[in-house]
Order: C-alpha cells, then sequence, then structure tokens
C-alpha cells in the first residue's frame, strides 16, 4: 500500500511538470481530447501527457507548437469522428485509414481545415453523405474516402479543389449522376489538375457527361467500372491525352463506341466489357501503347476477326473480347505479339481449323476458346501451357477429346508464392491493384519488379516483408498479400510508432510500378500486444533515495514481472500442458499463429457462457455469440465436457483452419485451452446455415440467382482447399448445416473437425475409418475405405441438389440422388420434369437459366465411381458460367 501511495504522489509530481512547460497549443490539446473522448481506444501514449507535440505522441507530428498531421492509421480505432477535428487549423494531413470500426458521419466542420492537403480515410465505417463543406479545402491535393459507407450524390462542390491530384470515392454506395458545372455551377470537369478520377463500385447512374472531359484536363487514370451508368459513352473522351487506364465495364452502356477513342494512343488498358454497346467492334489501329484490352460481353454486330488482331497491338498482355459476335478464321499472327500473355476469346462463333502457328509469344499462358465451332487445331511444340476448347466440334475428335484441350478448365483462385521471410508477428497487407496491364500474374517478370519497388520507395529492406500469395477477384482486380517483419528479432513486435512511421503503405500509392496500375492498401488488424516497460519508473524511485520503499517496490515489481513471464510462456505455448489430462488426443495441435484467448476473456465476452448468447447447439456443444473488447462479433464454440469427438475436432480445426484463409472458408479467429476448457473461436456469419435458410418458412429468401452464388462461393472455397491450400486439404463433411451466409448472402464452408490433409491420405497416415455423415457420404468411400477429393465433391453434389429441392438428401427412406434422377424429363423445356421434386420457391419464379446445367452437373458430381466425377475446380468453374449468363 506504502509503494502504491508513493508512485501516485510521484505521477502528480511529474504530471505537474509537464504541465508547467507543455510544448503544445492548449486548444490543439483540448482539440485531441474532444476527438479521443468520442473514441473507446486508441494509442497508448495519449493517456500519459497532456504534451502531445512535446512527448512525440504517436502519429503526431507538429510545426510551432501546432498539430500539423494525424497519422493513425490501423490502429483500432472505435467510435466516431467529432465536431472537434475542425478546431485543429493547422492540419495539412489526415490518415486515419483501416479503422475499421470508425464509424457515423464525417463532420461538416472537417471543411475549416483550409490549410489541409491530404484526406485518407481508406477502409473505415463512414456513412451518411459527403459534406459539402469538402469544397472550402482548396488546398487538397489527396482526397481517398474509397471502401466505407458513404451514401448520397457526390457533392458538386469538389469542382472546388483546384489542386486535387488524386480522387478516390470507390467501393461506397453514392448514387446519382456525376455532377459537372454545365449543370451544377460546379463539378468534377473543373478539377484539371486531377490525375486519378476513381469512382467505381458504387451505384452512379445517368450517363457520363459530355462536359465531363476536356482538353485542359490532366488525368491519367478513370476508374467508373461497376456502377449503373447509362447512355453512350461520350465523343469528348478522346481530348484526354494523357489517359493510360479507362475503365467503363459492368455497366449499362449503350451506342457505338466513338472513333475519338483512337485518339488515345497512349492508353495502357482499355475495359469496356460487360454493358449494351453496339455497332462495329471498335478499331484500335494506332492504338499501339495497349496492353491490356476488353471488350467481351456487348452486342456488337456480327463480324470476322479485325484486322487489327494480326498486326497493331505490339505490346498488348491480353486480348478478351469474349462473347463478341466474332466468325470465320482465327488468324495465325495472332498469337505472335512478343508480349502476349492471355487469349480469351470463348463463347464466339470462330471455325475452320485453329492454327496457332510457330511463332508464339515465349510469354502465352492461356489460350481460350471455349464454346466456338472450331473443327480441328494444330499446335505447335513451342507451346505447352493451357489451350481450352471445351465446347467446339473438335472435341468430339476420340483422339482430342481425352486430352486437357477438352476437359472444364479450373478456377483460378489463390496462388501462393515463393517467399520465405517469416516472424512471428508479422504486419499483414492486401494491396488492390484495380486495373493491372496484364490479367496473368507472371512471377518472373512482375513479382521481382513488385519487390523491389516495395523495397526502394517504401524504405523497407526486402529480407523484411514477404509477398505471400495472389489472386485476380470477381472485378478483376489483383490482390497481392504482403507480411512485414520487424527489423532485429524476428519474435518481436511492431511498436505502434513503428508501424505509424516505417509502413505508411497509402501515402506512396503513387510510388509503384506503372504496369500495376491505381491501387491503395488494406491492412489486417495487428493483434501483437505491446509490453509497457517500467524501467523510467523504477529510475526516478531510485532517484528519490527512498532506499528501503525503492527496494519493496522493486522486489514487488520482481514478483509481478514473475507472474507476468510466467503467463507469457503460457501464452507462448497453450499447449504446454496437452496430454497431462489424459484426455488429449495425439500431439499437441500444431496451429499457425492463431490468437489466444484466455477463459476470462470469453467469460466476459459472452455473459459468462449465458443462455441468452446461444446461437447453436451441436454433439461438440454449444455455439454461443460474444463481442470482444474491440467490438468484433465472434462465434464461440465451447466443448462439452463430457463429449467423446471434442478432442480431436478441436486439435483438427485448430490445425486445419491456422492454415488456410480464403474468403469462402470461415475464419478461425482463435481458441481457448485452459482450465480443462477447449474453445474455438469463430467470425460471426450473421445469417446462419444454408439448411436453416432452405427451410420452408426461408426459403423465399432465396431465389435463383442467389442459390447459383452459394453454390459458386462455396465450390470455390472448397477448390481452394483441395488444390490450393498449403497443404491441401479434403473437409470431409460437406453438407447444407456446415455452409454458412453472411448478411450479403456469400456463402463460407465451416466446420473442419474432421478434414484430413490430403499428403496424411496419400501415403496412408490418415485413419481408415470412414467419417462423415449418412445421406451426403461417398459411397464409394464408405464402401472402400479409400478417401479422396472426390468424396466432398459427391457430398457437394448433394448441396447442389438441395439448392434445387429444398429436401434433406434422406426422405422416408429415399435418397435425394436417387428421387432426382427419377424424375428427370430431358424433353421438359422449362423444369426438366423436377417441378413435383423442386423446391416451389423456384417453380413460381420460373424462367430459371441454367437450370438444367446445374442439375446435370449436380447429378454427375454424385456419381458412383470418383473416376466418373469432375474436380472441385472444374465445378467451380461450370457454376460460374452459369452466374455468368445470370447477370
Amino acid at each position: 500500500m506504502a509503494c502504491t501511495k508513493f508512485l501516485l504522489l510521484l505521477f502528480v509530481w511529474l504530471l505537474d511538470q509537464q504541465l508547467g512547460s507543455c510544448s503544445t497549443d492548449p486548444h490543439d490539446v483540448y482539440a485531441l481530447r474532444s476527438l479521443s473522448g468520442e473514441w473507446k481506444n486508441g494509442p497508448s501514449s495519449w493517456r500519459h501527457s497532456d504534451d502531445p507535440c512535446g512527448d512525440n505522441w504517436d502519429g503526431v507530428n507538429c510545426s510551432n507548437s501546432r498539430i500539423t498531421e494525424l497519422k493513425l492509421f490501423n490502429m483500432g480505432i472505435k467510435g466516431t469522428l467529432s465536431n472537434a477535428i475542425g478546431d485543429l487549423t493547422e492540419l495539412q494531413r489526415i490518415d486515419f485509414s483501416n479503422n475499421r470500426y470508425l464509424n457515423g458521419q464525417l463532420p461538416p466542420s472537417i471543411g475549416n481545415l483550409k490549410k489541409l492537403k491530404d484526406l485518407i480515410l481508406i477502409g473505415c465505417k463512414f456513412s451518411g453523405t459527403i459534406p459539402d463543406e469538402l469544397g472550402n479545402l482548396t488546398q487538397l491535393q489527396t482526397l481517398s474516402l474509397n471502401a466505407n459507407h458513404f451514401t448520397g450524390r457526390i457533392p458538386a462542390s469538389l469542382g472546388r479543389l483546384a489542386d486535387l491530384v488524386w480522387l478516390d470515392l470507390a467501393n461506397n454506395q453514392l448514387t446519382g449522376s456525376i455532377p459537372t458545372s454545365a449543370t451544377e455551377g460546379s463539378g468534377l470537369d473543373q478539377l484539371v489538375r486531377a490525375r486519378h478520377f476513381h469512382l467505381n463500385k458504387n451505384q452512379l447512374s445517368g450517363p457520363i457527361p459530355q462536359s465531363l472531359f476536356s482538353s485542359s484536363m490532366n488525368v491519367i487514370h478513370i476508374l467508373l467500372d461497376s456502377n449503373n451508368l447509362s447512355g453512350v459513352i461520350p465523343e469528348s473522351i478522346g481530348l484526354l491525352q494523357k489517359l493510360e487506364v479507362l475503365r467503363l465495364d459492368r455497366n449499362s452502356l449503350t451506342g457505338p463506341v466513338p472513333p475519338s477513342i483512337n485518339n488515345l494512343t497512349g492508353l495502357k488498358v482499355l475495359n469496356l466489357a460487360n454493358n449494351k454497346l453496339r455497332g462495329m467492334i471498335p478499331n484500335m489501329t494506332g492504338m499501339h501503347a495497349l496492353y491490356n484490352l476488353d471488350l467481351s460481353n456487348n452486342s456488337f454486330d456480327p463480324s470476322e476477326a479485325p484486322s487489327w488482331f494480326s498486326y497493331v497491338l505490339r505490346n498488348l498482355t491480353t486480348l478478351a473480347i469474349e462473347a463478341g459476335e466474332l466468325h470465320g478464321e482465327v488468324p495465325e499472327t495472332l498469337f505472335s505479339f512478343p508480349n502476349l500473355q492471355e487469349v480469351k476469346l470463348s463463347g464466339n462463333s470462330f471455325s475452320g481449323a485453329l492454327n496457332m502457328g510457330t511463332n508464339i509469344s515465349k510469354q502465352l499462358k492461356v489460350v481460350n476458346f471455349q464454346n466456338n465451332l472450331l473443327t480441328s487445331v494444330m499446335v505447335s511444340s513451342n507451346y505447352n501451357d493451357r489451350l481450352i476448347l471445351v465446347g467446339n466440334p473438335v472435341c468430339s475428335n476420340m483422339h482430342i477429346n481425352q486430352t486437357e484441350y477438352c476437359r472444364v478448365p479450373g478456377q483460378d483462385v489463390a496462388f501462393k508464392l515463393s517467399d520465405n521471410v517469416t516472424c512471428s508477428n508479422p504486419y499483414e497487407a492486401k494491396s488492390i491493384f484495380r486495373s493491372p496491364y496484364f490479367s496473368y500474374l507472371n512471377d518472373s517478370i512482375y513479382t521481382p519488379q513488385l519487390r523491389e519497388r516495395i523495397s526502394n520507395k517504401l524504405g523497407v529492406a526486402q529480407r523484411e516483408f514477404s509477398i505471400n500469395n495472389y489472386s485476380f477477384d470477381s472485378d478483376e482486380y489483383l490482390q497481392v498479400h504482403m507480411n512485414f517483419c520487424p527489423s532485429g528479432s524476428s519474435s518481436r513486435c511492431f511498436t505502434s510508432k513503428e508501424i505509424l512511421m516505417k509502413l505508411d503503405l497509402n501515402s506512396k500509392i503513387d510510388k509503384l510500378p506503372d504496369v500495376f496500375g491505381p491501387f491503395y492498401f488494406m491492412m489486417f488488424d495487428y493483434q501483437c500486444q505491446e509490453r509497457g516497460s517500467k524501467t523510467l519508473i523504477i529510475g526516478l524511485v531510485i532517484s528519490f533515495s527512498v532506499a528501503s520503499l525503492a527496494v519493496v517496490c522493486i522486489a514487488s515489481y520482481a514478483i509481478r514481472k514473475k507472474k507476468q513471464a510466467e503467463r507469457a510462456i503460457n501464452k507462448s505455448n497453450p499447449f504446454a500442458s496437452w496430454g497431462s489430462n489424459g484426455e488429449d488426443v495425439g500431439a499437441a495441435p500444431n496451429q499457425q499463429s492463431v490468437r489466444f484467448f484466455s477463459f476470462n476473456e470469453l467469460r466476459k465476452c459472452t455473459k459468462n457462457f449465458s443462455n441468452s448468447q446461444v446461437i447453436g447447439t451441436g454433439g461438440y456443444g454449444k455455439v454461443y455469440k460474444g463481442f470482444l473488447p474491440d467490438g468484433q462479433i465472434v462465434a464461440i464454440k465451447r466443448l462439452q465436457k463430457d463429449s467423446l469427438q471434442g478432442g480431436l475436432e478441436f486439435k483438427t480445426e485448430i490445425e486445419s483452419l491456422s492454415r488456410v484463409h480464403h474468403k469462402n472458408l470461415i475464419q478461425l479467429c482463435g481458441f481457448c485451452y485452459e482450465k480443462e476448457e477447449r474453445i474455438l473461436v469463430y467470425e460471426y456469419i450473421s445469417n446462419g446455415t444454408l439448411s436453416e435458410n432452405l427451410s420452408a418458412s426461408k426459403s423465399k429468401l432465396l431465389d435463383w440467382k442467389r442459390r447459383i452464388q452459394i453454390a459458386l462461393d462455396s465450390a470455390t472455397g472448397l477448390a481452394y482447399l483441395h488444390e490450393h491450400a498449403n497443404p491441401p486439404l479434403i473437409h470431409r463433411d460437406i453438407k447444407s448445416t456446415n455452409i454458412l451466409l453472411d448478411d450479403n448472402w456469400n456463402a463460407k464452408v465451416a466446420d473442419f473437425g474432421l478434414s484430413k490433409f490430403v499428403k496424411d491420405v496419400e501415403t496412408g497416415n490418415a485413419s481408415s475409418f470412414v467419417k462423415g455423415t449418412w445421406g451426403y457420404l461417398d459411397p464409394e468411400y464408405f464402401r472402400t475405405n479409400q478417401l479422396t477429393a472426390k468424396s466432398d465433391v459427391f457430398s457437394f453434389g448433394v448441396v447442389m441438389l438441395e439448392l434445387v429441392t429444398a429436401r434433406s438428401p434422406m426422405k422416408a427412406g429415399g435418397h435425394i440422388v436417387g428421387a432426382v434422377e427419377k424424375a428427370v424429363n430431358r424433353y421438359d423445356r422449362e423444369f426438366y420434369g423436377l417441378e413435383h421434386v423442386m423446391d416451389k420457391v423456384l417453380v413460381e419464379e420460373g424462367n430459371l437459366i441454367g437450370f438444367k446445367q446445374f442439375v446435370d452437373l449436380a447429378l454427375v458430381c454424385t456419381q458412383m465411381s470418383a473416376e466418373e466425377r469432375p474436380a472441385m475446380s472444374e465445378v467451380a468453374t461450370e457454376i460460374g458460367m452459369i452466374m455468368k449468363n445470370l447477370d
């Protein structure tokens, strides 16, 4: 007690000394205190003094006692941004990016910051309208509000930002038309210095204004993809002589492509896909700088291959004109472009012989002529990469039919790279490249460029970061996952100050190679907890020469530190006691950096495991809804003490899910193993299981398109599991109760308690006991005890039939596969003879595009012999084609 009083008096004395010599303007101190008062957490250094400038508060930079910079990205801030932000009138830079619990409206008082040059709020949860007052920030150069929840119109007042260079409002829910001065007195056409217009992934409507573009503009990137824009492409687009990237895809644009497009001789990327454009395919003659061209899925007039296929586009890496009404022969010279990597011409009517010639680009990796009319093929021995001819008459040739050319292609998911930089507490980030110059990532070309540029421009040594994997998403954005490691010991944590100074990634958004196009960074929550040092206090105690009291305090401190060390050891090796109780199975779980939760933490966030928090039960035990201190909602599965299977399931879930990371697989947030407790903590998925949603009371919420998307999501997750996870896994218990649906009805495969690593199955190290759920169980696996990935395919085929029928697999003693096979009538054009066994919700909906193809695929998946079933990646591709026809 005496020690505590002494330290308290000492702290008060030190605080008085600080206040007497504060070097920060009092108004700024008050404003910061008001800001942080709206937050439930924030930088720890802000709690130790009242002098932000003098004591170097994390994320705060000053000049002449005034705060000029607030750089607090990815700090876990939870709360709102108060009007007090407008009182920091000397601010030049604000970066609150990736604080995903920072929400509410953007306060209008932000318009008072007349000296502000950079406003970066990427990846937060701001909502409401973008305030008109932003138009008062006349010195603003960077405005990044992307990946939030802003609604309403784009303020016309942004046209007053004469110095703006970077405008990014993408990935919000903005509506209405694009404002211009011609109709609103002010508008985006006035931003003549801006080089980046990123308005993609919103709900903007109306035509692209003719007055939006002028020859005085300096814009190099225009991203308007994934909106609801209509009307014609304005002729004025041809005035933008500096334009390098133009994405207008995934809208409802009509009419012909204007001839002025040929004026854009410096254009590197042109994507007009998935619109309603008419007339002739545009003439690309003269556009020698083009790398990536996509004109797919429009309504162009039927034509032969245009002449520019053969000789114009010498820099081209990607040519995509799928469903482009092209016919006739394929010009041989197309494949000789020296940089060509991918040709996508599926869904056309090319006929005759496909002759790729002998002068094939050494970079060419993918040639897709699926669903054309080709009758023969001649491929040089120089080409040994992927050629897709499925759906062509040539595949009826017995010599071609059995080749890879005529097999349904697997879907590219995520690809691991061979970087081996590791540390215990990496800082994870994902870079989203929204219009790269390529659509096939050639590791030997692009990865070294990316590594070198990150190292040089971001000031991070190559030995301190790794590029782990990449994938192209459904929007054709390239997502690259990276880990950054702290310098020095591979086991230490980044400090907050190191993160804010060294990993300021979004301030370098124009510093990477041009071929990667416009991009931004999203950071993952950093879980490593810093430990504060008490050295300063001990030193002060000693300096006051209170020897006897100091000895007591130091002794107390030592005891406390010893206990902390013991707890830290237990935390770093939570399975130190594994096997001591005789109930644990095999060796301790081999987990990959999954968070350890104490039992007390989980008890608190479930209200002492209250029944009011129970959201599910099973043979393992109960599942509770919990709220972590940072606001994250989680699902907490607690093993029952008398469960006979829980120990093995607990171990398998940790070993499996700690190794796989995919948007269609449930995420394991952590675990608890203490006090005889075995608890697993998952991300919370709000809409429950697929089985629940196929029940009579809920199935009306699942229309045909939503069911196809659920099937595609699940198949994509399983394909990743089988082919791209490291190491690959067989799930072994695929069923509708193990497919979860989130707020947006995206599907995630869950429950990995029975999964097996493929290598263990192939080497005979896995148990031979048959596991799974009756009705979904592969009959060949049940008969022979031989588990393969095709066992998951059978189970998934049953789930597909559940999506069609909304029936459980076993009903009145009969199996769903037999019931569907018996009912199929291939002469029934509408419901394939299944009207009496399928879900009535689908019967009432009618016009089910791709229904027969979906049912046939499900029946192929449920063939008795594993050899006759497709691979999971093939299933995902087939479902993806059905989904594409629904859009």
